[in-house]
């Protein structure tokens, strides 16, 4: 086999690295998420988030040579992007880790391939295969085996617990909806890493006024763990991954890079039993397997890979 066939593959060195740092970095996210929401409110530690992530990709923009404008019509598009994206969605999950655990936010979001499939059939003309409904419909089990196990393990109410879930729902939309849009023809014929940047900074915007409305004036927490958590979200989680990630799209094909949304799941869960002294059991253990399995059943049953440009996770 060639060099250049090889890194086409997967399992290339190069690429198996990429996928995996990916992997590791993204499943780390929710655990972050979980120390921002304390003495801050949850709008402002976003705000602040993506002031770091806007700043470092444009910075990556012009070292990659990209310009820093975008086409006609590229403001609608990333303003767009930044209310869905990096707003909406963002808001969401923040909130949602308020009343679940970071771990379960993830496995729910392993669920983000399917209102993805459906959208995609609806705007961009993608069919929908029998084998992508029954992975998902086995994922969707497992996610109702994992809330039941949350439920009894919780000190929590089973309206906070339905509570937390709802607003990750309300998450998934949101990205889904942002996923969309990148993948239309109007968002494809700007610079990758401009219009994220532009994205990021519309973010800035708006979820700084929105915290202004809702919480009042910034406040700031000094402590290491929540300032290294910032720069951990904006550029680790944000600046780093997204070219990695649409590297291993343009060499070994989204569906294969896709399959991050099953890995995410195992570090955040691995983390949350870490640090946030989640307890396994055999419901939860056979919800976790059948969300990954459902999901990988419904990434091989996919015909149409997925938007290239998709934000898969947080």
């Amino acid at each position: 086999m060639s060099a250049g066939s090889d890194d086409k593959t997967l399992f290339s060195p190069r690429n198996l690295g990429a996928f995996l740092l990916v992997s590791v970095i993204w499943g780390g996210t929710w655990l972050v998420i979980k120390d921002q929401l304390g003495t801050v409110p949850a709008q402002w530690s976003i705000t602040y988030r993506f002031v770091v992530a806007s700043l470092g990709m444009f910075a990556l923009a012009k070292l990659r040579g990209e310009s820093l404008a975008l086409a006609k019509g590229g403001q609608r598009w990333a303003m767009l992007l930044g209310i869905t994206q990096f707003t909406l969605n963002f808001t969401f999950v923040y909130n949602a880790e308020h009343f679940i655990t970071s771990g379960l936010v993830a496995v729910m979001f392993a669920l983000l391939v399917v209102p993805n499939a459906l959208l995609g059939r609806f705007f961009l003309g993608q069919r929908i295969t029998p084998a992508f409904v029954l992975g998902s419909s086995i994922a969707a089990v497992g996610v109702a085996l994992l809330f039941a196990q949350e439920y009894r393990a919780s000190p929590a109410t089973l309206g906070e617990v339905l509570l937390g879930a709802g607003l990750a729902v309300g998450g998934i939309l949101s990205a889904s909806a942002a996923n969309i849009a990148q993948a239309m023809e109007g968002a494809k014929r700007q610079p990758l890493l401009t219009l994220l940047a532009w994205s990021m900074l519309w973010g800035v915007a708006i979820n700084a006024a929105l915290a202004l409305v809702t919480v009042g004036p910034p406040s700031f927490d000094a402590r290491p763990s929540y300032v290294l958590g910032i720069v951990y979200l904006g550029l680790l989680g944000s600046v780093v991954t997204f070219p990695l990630y649409y590297g291993l799209v343009r060499k070994v094909g989204a569906g294969q890079a896709a399959y991050t949304s099953v890995i995410v799941p195992v570090v955040a869960m691995v983390l949350s039993t870490l640090f946030e002294g989640y307890r396994w059991g055999l419901l939860p253990a056979a919800g976790a397997l059948l969300v990954l399995g459902g999901m990988v059943v419904a990434l091989k049953g996919r015909s149409a890979v997925p938007p290239r440009r998709a934000t898969p996770e947080p």
